[in-house]
């Protein structure tokens, strides 16, 4: 695994790079982290696209669809590219929309990345999506598209929470390379945090009492379990939406719980007065992505704050991803020289 260099690694290989489905840009942040060189965005939402352009000052940002878009006036427009990032829409596939119907139109965005391939040709692709997308009726097929082009692949299921980042987040990696098998493993080792690290104790945000005659019953029986389990003087998060199956709270002492796009998590801890609570703040959110403090989340509301941050990458996960894949071609390179 390439550690030091790599930037330098990069510049030599010249690793232009497109992100398809960027969103904030998680997965470009982290590319660049690595040493790639991000070249352009692409992703429907305007908000996001401010975020982007924000963040990343020097790529290009497109906010048309894809499917509208013409790939090869991209390349006229863009250059080569060498890495090309995408993560196709994922909350039909994510197990987080429940019951509710799947949209299959959303589903096939997968295959656009197959169409910009064919046209990019880049020697590289790290495609991102929820690990349920393999249970998808279309899935062997998307990846058998990527093969047809000529890409060897390989597939990955990563856990934020090894790399680092202060929350459990298990997502799948598929590694394309048109020329060598990709790297059949991931490196990680690095203890995941707890969500005790993001917290902000300053008080620089408002509790409101625990107990109130508005609050919902739900809420206040996963708070009577919560206390029952560590005693009424131990802080702790209540979780919202989703499936959980662990009384609907969770400890401080453990990563923080996947993040979604919608406001899930509050914290609570003891008073003189009693039991207060909040719910996380963006800038809690943010670090529990592995984001840094410098990433700037700036425009829209908080709303559409939290709906990019839960369908972010985690910059920490992507970078090593793509520093494995930098540590193959230097070996390449090496083999080569020989």
């Amino acid at each position: 695994m390439l550690v030091g260099g790599s930037r330098q690694f990069f510049k030599v290989f010249q690793l232009r790079t497109i992100d398809l489905f960027c969103g904030a840009g998680g997965s470009s942040w982290g590319a660049r982290l690595a040493g790639a060189e991000i070249v352009a965005g692409c992703d429907l939402s305007p908000v996001a696209g401010r975020v982007y352009s924000r963040n990343f000052p020097e790529a290009r940002f497109f906010g048309s669809r894809l499917e509208e878009m013409d790939p090869h006036r991209l390349i006229d427009e863009l250059g080569p590219i060498d890495l090309l990032l995408a993560s196709p829409e994922c909350t039909n596939h994510s197990p987080a929309k429940g019951a509710a119907p799947r949209c299959e139109l959303s589903k096939e965005t997968a295959f656009q990345v197959t169409r910009y391939a064919e046209a990019f040709e880049p020697r590289w692709m790290v495609i991102e999506n929820v690990v349920s997308m393999r249970k998808w009726s279309r899935y062997r097929e998307f990846v058998d598209s990527l093969e047809g082009l000529g890409y060897h692949t390989s597939e990955h299921i990563l856990d934020s929470s090894h790399f680092g980042v202060p929350q459990t987040r298990r997502r799948l990696f598929i590694l394309c390379d048109r020329k060598t098998p990709p790297p059949d493993s991931i490196p990680n080792g690095k203890k995941g945090k707890s969500a005790s690290t993001i917290i902000e104790g300053n008080g620089k945000y408002p509790f409101t009492p625990l107990k109130t005659e508005r609050r919902a019953l739900a809420t206040l029986e996963r708070a009577e379990r919560a206390m029952a389990e560590l005693g009424k003087n131990e802080a702790f998060l209540l979780v919202y939406y989703g499936s959980d199956h662990a009384g609907g709270w969770q400890p401080l002492t453990r990563p923080l719980r996947t993040l979604t796009t919608l406001d899930r998590f509050a914290l609570v801890k003891p008073t003189k007065k009693g039991h207060v609570m909040r719910m996380l703040q963006v800038p809690e959110l943010k670090a529990a992505m592995g984001m840094p403090k410098r990433f700037r989340l700036d425009e829209g509301t908080r709303r559409e704050h939290i709906k990019l941050i839960g369908n972010a990458v985690c910059p920490p996960v992507m970078r090593t991803v793509i520093r494995c894949i930098a540590g193959a071609m230097q070996s390449e390179q090496r083999k080569t020289n020989l």
